[in-house]
């Protein structure tokens, strides 16, 4: 598990980089700046995400068809070839939302001196969104042939190129336009270009991968195998939309509180998304490890994989929530100038939203290694359902009532995520526990 697991984190933990990176990089140029960036990446992020949830139905495809017959190509070829064709699919309508991000904005009542340049960040990384899911197939199959160390190089190298076309373009530097928030997003495309190209220039030049000949007939369709990824994949992206659109509707009633708490949420927020991708990074392996057992119809190995994926998901997030607690001022110190007048209520702020997000970085990383264990096994309708009330029907309606009625303010919208998160996280690692019970071992030994 660590195997596999271990470059796949990396390689969750180099992309999540690159949105911190614009995090980091926007709070420098202030939190009117960092805000109105948060915005604009809410709404990004959640059809990104949704988007990642479809392709993502590549993965266990990938690892039934080779736990099954392990030297399959043909099949494995079909399986990547639409997930391609999947994620250009689905980036049509989701371009016209982004392309309309400003308007949209102003629409759910949020600050107009912020939504400006909210518009021109996703406009500028809207055209990112079809490269990064492309990158999102190409990994599953990588991984699904267990050498996912490719992935991680190519995007430790596009945390790089991002960095510096921000601190080009952000601030004007080596005589580039100054183009603040929007330089960001440009940046942020430009390295998903990078990687797309990269990976699949790797995948045809190496010689295990290119007897796949991943790109033959890529033009031709395979209506058959695209229904199949789109009935497995489409409620693993709404469970996943499910959860993102849950913390991006945090973000907008942020906004609607003040600035400061708008700033500090985007600051907790990015780094419990980056102690995220340890246990999402297990789950993405829980996922090939149980699905290559199933396929073989290894019942036992379908046990020992989602469980050993679990109590290291499980172990790494408890050491992360002691880290939250004891050092919250520092982390945020990493994302603000602390001397800068505006800074001290988004300060004061994020000591309280990091101190919530300490407390439910154990069931964040139960319910997302155990999502990954079911899909294993292709169970993604259920889990999608818990994920919907947890989000939908829990986190959101408390958090706001503790907020706007409660008068508790942001914390109150954290407290109302963490419950949230406790809930789906229970849901989900009862369904795997009684996974035999409930008929998820067809065919198995």
């Amino acid at each position: 598990m660590l195997t596999l697991g271990w470059p796949t984190i990396m390689t969750n933990l180099a992309q999540i980089a690159i949105g911190t990176t614009d995090t980091l990089m926007m709070g420098w140029l202030g939190p009117t700046d960092l805000a109105a960036g948060t915005l604009g990446a809410n709404l990004y992020f959640g059809w990104f995400v949704m988007g990642i949830g479809l392709v993502l139905a590549t993965s266990p495809l990938l690892a039934h068809t080779l736990g099954a017959r392990r030297h399959s190509v043909r099949e494995c070829r079909r399986i990547v070839r639409q997930g391609l064709w999947l994620a250009g699919f689905y980036c049509l309508p989701v371009w016209l939302v982004l392309w309309n991000t400003a308007a949209i904005l102003n629409a759910m009542g949020q600050d107009p001196a912020l939504t400006a340049a909210a518009g021109d960040y996703g406009r500028a990384m809207m055209w990112g969104l079809l490269p990064a899911l492309g990158v999102i197939a190409l990994r599953s199959f990588i991984s699904a042939l267990q050498r996912p160390r490719a992935a991680m190089v190519v995007t430790l190298l596009a945390v790089g190129l991002n960095a510096f076309v921000n601190w080009l373009l952000m601030f004007g530097n080596w005589g580039a336009p100054a183009l603040g928030v929007m330089g960001a997003g440009i940046a942020s495309t430009l390295s998903n270009l990078f990687m797309f190209s990269a990976l699949l220039g790797f995948i045809l030049w190496d010689r295990r991968f290119r007897r796949y000949h991943l790109l033959g007939h890529f033009w031709r369709p395979d209506w058959i195998k695209l229904r199949e990824l789109w009935r497995i994949g489409l409620p693993m992206g709404l469970a996943m939309g499910f959860e993102v659109s849950g913390f991006n509707a945090a973000a907008f009633l942020m906004g609607l509180i003040d600035t400061a708490s708008l700033a500090a949420h985007a600051i907790a927020l990015q780094v419990a998304s980056a102690t995220f991708m340890v246990p999402m990074g297990m789950a993405q392996a829980a996922t090939v490890r149980v699905g290559l057992a199933a396929g073989a119809g290894d019942a036992e190995g379908v046990r020992k994989a989602g469980w050993t994926a679990l109590v290291l998901g499980v172990g790494f997030m408890a050491v992360m929530a002691l880290v939250l607690l004891l050092w919250p001022r520092a982390i945020i110190g990493v994302f603000l100038d602390l001397s800068h007048p505006d800074s001290a209520a988004v300060l004061a702020h994020g000591i309280g939203f990091l101190a919530v997000a300490a407390i439910f970085q154990v069931a964040d990383g139960a319910q997302v290694v155990g999502a990954g264990a079911l899909r294993g096994l292709k169970d993604t309708r259920v889990p999608m359902i818990f994920a919907g009330l947890g989000y939908w029907g829990l986190a959101i309606p408390v958090g706001a009532t503790l907020a706007f009625t409660g008068g508790v303010g942001g914390l109150g919208i954290w407290i109302g995520l963490a419950l949230g998160l406790a809930v789906v996280a229970a849901l989900v690692t009862m369904r795997w526990s009684l996974r035999r019970r409930l008929g998820l071992l067809t065919d198995m030994s």
